[in-house]
């Protein structure tokens, strides 16, 4: 008969053991998330400036082609 050997766990092997499962979901919902807030405040001038114009891919899209004379501010 096998015996059975009980090792102490760490609180970081406990907290990783339970945390394990829901890591690729907690990724996935932060990912849509973080897009879902791009995509909402891609109309708002800081953000376009400061994050969308800066980024390596999209920055040619966002980029203001607008004339300084047709700018009310």
């Amino acid at each position: 008969m096998a015996r059975l050997a009980f090792q102490s766990r760490t609180p970081l092997q406990s907290f990783l053991g339970a945390a394990t499962p829901w890591t690729r979901s907690a990724a996935t919902w932060g990912v849509g998330a973080g897009t879902a807030v791009f995509l909402l405040l891609s109309v708002t001038p800081l953000v376009r400036r400061e994050v969308l114009q800066k980024t390596p891919g999209l920055s040619w899209y966002y980029e203001d082609k607008t004339p300084a004379s047709d700018k009310p501010f």
